[in-house]
């Protein structure tokens, strides 16, 4: 079976663990580790779980993050989402993970927001 993560180091230090396909009940524990022995291995300021080539996440998938995300707080490393797909914006959104997340907007999406803002 092939491995749901792929996990790089940058030039700068940070390290990108990045998602492949779904994160359901049936890869969610190795979702989690890989982000954890990423932590573990590289000892990096920051790490990022790239969502781009990411199809599907359910509420375990949301659990294999927020492991991620408590294993590298407790290290105090910077630990942030990236490149989530519209639908998973929309769950991490609903979800309230965004913030919790460190997810940044894109950047039409942040122009567009303080002129929705305004305007109202």
């Amino acid at each position: 079976m092939d491995s749901s993560i792929r996990t790089t180091l940058g030039e700068d230090g940070t390290v990108t663990v990045t998602v492949l396909g779904e994160i359901d009940f049936s890869n969610a524990d190795e979702v989690a580790d890989g982000i954890r022995d990423a932590l573990v291995d590289w000892t990096p300021a920051t790490v990022l779980v790239d969502l781009r080539d990411a199809s599907f996440i359910d509420s375990t998938g949301l659990g294999a993050l927020i492991e991620g995300y408590r294993a590298a707080t407790e290290r105090d490393i910077e630990f942030a989402v990236v490149n989530p797909s519209d639908t998973f914006r929309r769950v991490l959104n609903v979800t309230g993970l965004s913030d919790f997340f460190g997810l940044i907007e894109p950047a039409a999406s942040a122009e567009a927001e303080p002129s929705r803002a305004s305007g109202s």
